[in-house]
C-alpha cells in the first residue's frame, strides 16, 4: 500500500497536481524552448534580424505592434543604406565633345577684353626658316608704338600637320583647321582648284568665329605690320576691309576690296552676311571669296544693313596701290604679286628700308628721306 501510495504520489506530482503547477510550467518551459531555438536560429543565420523574431512571435499579445516597430526601424535602415548608396555614387555626366576641337580654348586665350583675335593662315611651305612666317613676325618686332604687344592676341590656323607644329615652336596661340580632300603642305597658286578651296574654306571658319561670339581681324602673313592699324578702323563699321584700289570714300562701294586685311564684328548682321557669302561661291561659280564680295556689296548693304568700310591705302597699303609715306603707313601687304619667291624678295626689301627707317633720327624720318626699293619683282 505504501509503495502503492508512493507510486500515486509520484503520479500526483506529475499529474495530479496539474491543476496548480503544470500549466505555469509548461509555459516556461515553452518559452524557454522556444528562446534556444529562437537564438539557436539567429546564431546559425546572422544575417536575420530581428523582424524575423518578432514575425515568429507575433500572435502574443503586444507581439504584433513589436513587430511593426521593428519593421519600420529596419525598412528605414534599408532605406538609408541604399540612399547612401546612390549618393555615394552618382552616375557621371556624359562628356561632350566641341566639333571645334580645343579652338574655343585657344581663342580664348588669345583675345582682348572685347572679344577680338588677330587671326593669319599658312601652311607648311609658308613655315619654312626664312618664310613668310619669318618676315611677318619680324615687322611686327621692328614695328612703333607698340605694335609687338599685339602679338599676344594673334591666333595662327596652320593647315597642316608640319605647320601646326612649326608653329607651336614659335608661338603661344596655334590652331590646327582639319580639313578633307586637299593637301595643304605645299605652295597653292593663284586661282588653282586648291587654292580656291583653300580661300573659300578659310572664309567658311572665319564664320565660325562670329558664330563663336568673337570679332576678329584676319591678316595675310604676306602682310607687314609697321604700326597699329586698329587706330584706323572706324567704331561704326560692321566691316572693314583692305583696298587694292581706294577711291578716296571709305563707305563708297566703288572702292575694290581685298579679303588679305579684314575685320568684321560678330552680330547678326556680319553672320548673315557671311552666310549670303557662302551661298555666292555656287551662285558665281569659279570665283574667289574676293570676286563674290565684291559682287554682293550692294545687295547685302541694302538688305542688311551692313557698314562697311574700305580701309585707305595710305595706312593699310599694299603693292596694288602704294602708300609711300613711312610716317603714316600701318600695314603693307604684297597684293597684286603672284607666287611665294617673288613675295620674298621684295618683302626682304621692304623690311630692309623699314629697318633703315627705324633707326633713324626723328628729324630725317620726318623729312621724307626713306622710300621703298622699287621697282622690285612686284612692287613698283
Amino acid at each position: 500500500m505504501l509503495g502503492g501510495g508512493k507510486m500515486k504520489g509520484g503520479d500526483a506530482v506529475s499529474g495530479g497536481g496539474s491543476s496548480n503547477i503544470s500549466p505555469m510550467v509548461s509555459f516556461l518551459l515553452g518559452a524557454a524552448v522556444a528562446t534556444v531555438c529562437v537564438l539557436f536560429f539567429m546564431s546559425a543565420s546572422p544575417g536575420r534580424s530581428l523582424v524575423d523574431v518578432a514575425a515568429w512571435s507575433h500572435n502574443n499579445g503586444t507581439a504584433a505592434q513589436h513587430h511593426h516597430h521593428l519593421r519600420s526601424v529596419a525598412d528605414d535602415a534599408d532605406a538609408a543604406r541604399n540612399l547612401s548608396v546612390v549618393v555615394a555614387a552618382p552616375a557621371p555626366a556624359p562628356v561632350q565633345a566641341s566639333p571645334y576641337g580645343d579652338l574655343e580654348e585657344v581663342l580664348a586665350r588669345a583675345a582682348t577684353a572685347d572679344r577680338t583675335v588677330i587671326m593669319t593662315q599658312i601652311n607648311a611651305a609658308w613655315t619654312k626658316p626664312g618664310s613668310l612666317l619669318d618676315l611677318f613676325f619680324e615687322s611686327f618686332r621692328t614695328g612703333e608704338g607698340g605694335v609687338a604687344r599685339l602679338l599676344d592676341h594673334l591666333v595662327i590656323v596652320t593647315m597642316d600637320p608640319a605647320a601646326y607644329a612649326g608653329c607651336q615652336l614659335v608661338h603661344p596661340h596655334c590652331y590646327f583647321l582639319r580639313t578633307t580632300g586637299v593637301d595643304y603642305r605645299g605652295e597653292k597658286f593663284f586661282m588653282s582648284k586648291d587654292y580656291l578651296e583653300m580661300m573659300w574654306g578659310r572664309n567658311k571658319f572665319q564664320q565660325t568665329i562670329l558664330q563663336l561670339g568673337y570679332n576678329f581681324l584676319f591678316t595675310d602673313v604676306d602682310v607687314m605690320w609697321f604700326r597699329d592699324p586698329f587706330k584706323h578702323i572706324s567704331m561704326g563699321a560692321d566691316i572693314a576691309i583692305s583696298s587694292d584700289v581706294f577711291m578716296g570714300d571709305p563707305y563708297s562701294l566703288g572702292n575694290f576690296p581685298n579679303g588679305g586685311f579684314l575685320f568684321v564684328r560678330s552680330c547678326n548682321k556680319t553672320i548673315e552676311f557671311y552666310r549670303h557669302w557662302q551661298a555666292g561661291r555656287y551662285r558665281f561659280f569659279g570665283k574667289h571669296e574676293q570676286d563674290v564680295f565684291n559682287l554682293i556689296k550692294h545687295d547685302m548693304t541694302d538688305r542688311l544693313g551692313v557698314a562697311i568700310q574700305f580701309l585707305d591705302t595710305t595706312y593699310i597699303s599694299g603693292f596694288c596701290q602704294l602708300s609711300r609715306d613711312l610716317n603714316k603707313i600701318c600695314t603693307l601687304h604684297a597684293n597684286c604679286c603672284v607666287g611665294l619667291g617673288a613675295k620674298l624678295h621684295d618683302l626682304r626689301n621692304v623690311l630692309d628700308v623699314w629697318r633703315n627707317y627705324t633707326a633713324a633720327p626723328v628729324p630725317d624720318k620726318r623729312a621724307g628721306k626713306f622710300q621703298w626699293k622699287v621697282p622690285g619683282i612686284c612692287i613698283h
